[in-house]
């Protein structure tokens, strides 16, 4: 299975490294590995958001389809959909969660995120797979939507 990571990042910043995903994975990464480092934390805990897990939670209850189950125990979260499944283990600044294949996440997690939030930013932790879950809503003078992308390599 695969492991990835879920990030809440503000809102100024998603629109900011929006289209500039591979620093904010790079940045991202380099904290996870390297969290003594004050400066990393303190930019971390500046760009990112808590998930309010009971929320989170009772939201994703709400969103799945009956042909779907969950079970919590504790921080672990399990979502079933037929014979396939991910489990998502919720911390303050991040979801973690193990699928067999992020085209599973797709289908089962992202679209009740999605509702939840716009700016989740997912990073593979085994892997080099990294992107936004949802479009970003770019602001311009005319207040045009920016173009959608989903950088996931």
């Amino acid at each position: 299975m695969n492991h990835y990571s879920i990030y809440w990042i503000k809102e100024e910043f998603a629109q900011f490294f929006y289209y500039r995903s591979e620093i904010l994975c790079r940045f991202i990464k380099s904290y996870e590995h390297n969290q003594n480092r004050e400066d990393l934390v303190k930019q971390f805990g500046y760009i990112t958001l808590e998930f309010p897990q009971t929320s989170l939670i009772a939201h994703i209850m709400d969103y799945l389809p009956h042909s779907m189950s969950m079970q919590k125990k504790g921080d672990l979260l399990k979502i079933y959909d037929g014979n396939r499944y991910i489990s998502l283990h919720m911390e303050e600044k991040r979801i973690n969660f193990r699928s067999d294949i992020i085209h599973d996440a797709e289908e089962i997690l992202f679209p009740a995120l999605r509702s939840f939030h716009p700016y989740l930013f997912v990073v593979g932790n085994d892997t080099e797979d990294f992107g936004w879950i949802s479009p970003v809503r770019q602001v311009t003078k005319r207040d045009k939507l920016g173009q959608a992308l989903y950088s996931c390599l």
